[in-house]
């Protein structure tokens, strides 16, 4: 059975491993991400895919990355959280390794991986949003992947959704990242802590009191109990989620959308808040088909499976 390589390279961590033809991870290494150095970037990939290679016979390697990829699935032309600036990443990487590497949009390739092995197997379009230091996005449409004509389609994250609002990574004011995220769920907690919100006292007190040490698990953890100071976090970014999804919607009309990254697995405490406000803002509520709103089964593996299967194909 042939053996593909996946990396999964975030703003935090980096996830690799050898994915098999029926979608299974045979084996999976984690590092974390030097997300401001981009040769110690492209070294801990090339690490972890020697590492893998010595113990499995490997035909080639994906690599789901964290920016703009061009349409030939080599150069990362821009990424608003790692410090990637018109790279050749496969040329760079190949140079290193000696596999033929596909370079893929993380998120894109997150949907791949959920539409072949995943919470869309059953269906050919899917709007794929993941949800963790940003916002990815990924459409697959009527069983294609959809890249757009520049290789830079679906960029979710960075529908400009407030004027004038959040100054973002990738350089504009009011991204949807910017109040969708797990970073915005954590500066939200953290500034209404600074503020001396009085519901935040039991999410504060996770954190030993000091308001910046406060996680995204820890709000986590607050919701799970009950604390509806950290339910309303996840309330918060679920409605701008939700409205995001119903006006995209209008625009692909795809049949299910798909919550991945770390953010979802917040489960109904994130799903609930989406599902209510696409349902209060879809264009035509009530006379046309609603899409289905699902949680991503693969979890943090989506990236790395989708990776490793564009890689064999």
């Amino acid at each position: 059975m042939s053996l593909a390589c996946g990396v999964d390279v975030g703003g935090t961590k980096i996830l690799g491993g050898v994915v098999d033809e029926d979608g299974t991870v045979v084996e999976e290494l984690r590092v974390e991400s030097p997300a401001t150095d981009v040769e110690a970037i492209e070294d801990a990939i090339t690490d972890l895919v020697r590492t893998l290679r010595t113990r499995h016979e490997i035909s080639a390697v994906g690599v789901g990355a964290a920016g703009y990829i061009d349409k030939d699935r080599a150069r990362v032309l821009f990424a608003p959280n790692i410090a990637w600036r018109d790279v050749d990443l496969k040329a760079e990487l190949e140079e290193r390794v000696d596999l033929p590497f596909v370079i893929e949009n993380d998120a894109n390739a997150a949907a791949w991986g959920e539409f072949r092995y995943g919470a869309a197997h059953d269906i050919d379009d899917l709007l794929m949003l993941t949800i963790g230091t940003g916002v990815g996005g990924g459409l697959v449409l009527d069983g294609e992947l959809y890249r757009g004509a520049f290789g830079v389609g679906a960029e979710i994250g960075h529908l400009r959704l407030v004027p004038n609002g959040r100054l973002c990574g990738c350089g504009n004011l009011g991204c949807l990242e910017q109040y969708a995220s797990g970073s915005a769920l954590v500066r939200d907690a953290r500034e209404r802590a600074r503020d001396g919100d009085p519901a935040a006292r039991p999410v504060l007190e996770l954190a030993g009191g000091d308001p910046e040490l406060i996680t995204g698990p820890m709000v986590h953890e607050a919701a799970r109990a009950g604390d509806p100071f950290a339910r309303d976090r996840f309330a918060e970014i679920g409605t701008w989620l939700g409205e995001a999804i119903a006006s995209l919607a209008a625009v692909v009309d795809p049949a299910v959308t798909v919550l991945g990254g770390g953010v979802s697995e917040a489960g109904d405490l994130l799903l609930d808040p989406v599902r209510r406000a696409f349902g209060e803002q879809l264009t035509g509520r009530g006379y046309r088909p609603a899409l289905e709103i699902r949680r991503a089964t693969l979890g943090n593996r989506a990236g790395l499976i989708g990776a490793a299967d564009l890689a064999r194909r």
